[in-house]
């Protein structure tokens, strides 16, 4: 298994998720994208010192965006996406939180 700093990239801090923490004690996260519910479970728990009931994963496909630039007076239009990523939403078991701002 990985160590947990490399499953778990950092916490998704949106208005949504906020209201997913107060009201049924779920915490949402990026995590690795080869990581599955079972590693990102135990990391979750070694990293807060929590207990987790589920783990909900999805995949989140990048978006694709159009840039122009100039070049010797000519405009080069050019395609791109932004990379692929997973999101894992964690519930925790009752009486369980995380302070998100401190990392405890």
């Amino acid at each position: 298994m990985k160590n947990y700093t490399e499953i778990i990239i950092r916490p998704l801090l949106t208005e949504k998720s906020n209201l997913l923490s107060e009201v049924s004690n779920k915490y949402v996260f990026q995590v690795s994208k080869s990581a599955n519910k079972i590693e990102i479970k135990e990391s979750i728990e070694k990293r807060f010192g929590v207990k987790v009931k589920k783990v909900s994963t999805m995949n989140c496909k990048g978006k694709t965006k159009n840039m122009s630039v100039r070049s010797n007076g000519r405009v080069i239009r050019t395609t791109g996406s932004r990379t692929d990523w997973k999101k894992a939403i964690v519930t925790l078991k009752k009486g369980q939180n995380i302070d998100l701002t401190t990392g405890i």
